[in-house]
C-alpha cells in the first residue's frame, strides 16, 4: 500500500507541475509577442515563476521517499 501512495504522489506532482510550467511558459511568450521591449524582464521572472513551480514535485519525491522507508 505504501508503494501505491508513494507512486500517487509522485505522480500527481509531476502532473501539477507540468501543467504550471506550460500556462507560465504559454503566458510569458504571449506577454513577449504583446511587448517585444520587456522580453528580458519577463524571461528573468517566468525562470524564477518556474523554479518555484518546480520545488513542488521535489518536495513530493522526498515525502514519497519518506512514506516508502517509514
Amino acid at each position: 500500500m505504501n508503494f501505491l501512495a508513494a507512486a500517487i504522489a509522485a505522480g500527481l506532482a509531476a502532473f501539477a507541475a507540468s501543467y504550471g510550467n506550460g500556462k507560465v511558459i504559454s503566458k510569458t511568450i504571449e506577454s513577449m509577442a504583446r511587448q517585444p521591449e520587456l522580453s528580458a524582464q519577463l524571461r528573468s521572472t517566468m525562470f524564477i515563476g518556474v523554479g518555484l513551480i518546480e520545488a513542488v514535485p521535489i518536495l513530493s519525491i522526498v515525502v514519497s521517499f519518506l512514506i516508502l522507508f517509514s
